[in-house]
């Protein structure tokens, strides 16, 4: 099942960012490769494709997973959670209705 993995970050989450990108990017690459990644990305804090020094406010991952622990699981084993960027993580079911 398809699960959202709702990202918000902490203020001024910049350069916790810029440390744990590389791991972050990299577990992202195995689900990828897996064929289960659906789309993953930040929210950008202003209305840009890079917002600069306004930097970011969270991200947003949908993924297949077995179940709901799975998910919750992986979400918590993130090095965005584990350097302090996300301050809030929710992780929910998600039915994809389109595109088909």
């Amino acid at each position: 099942m398809l699960y959202a993995i709702l990202c918000e970050d902490v203020p001024g989450s910049g350069a916790l960012r810029r440390k744990a990108r590389p791991d972050h990017l990299a577990r992202l690459e195995v689900l990828a490769n897996e064929g289960r990644l659906i789309l993953a990305g930040p929210h950008p804090a202003i209305d840009a494709d890079d917002p600069g020094d306004p930097g970011f406010t969270g991200s947003l991952i949908v993924a297949d997973f077995p179940g709901l622990a799975e998910a919750e699981a992986w979400a918590a084993a993130d090095p965005y959670r584990r350097e302090g960027v996300y301050e809030r993580v929710v992780v929910k079911p998600f039915k994809r209705v389109f595109p088909r």
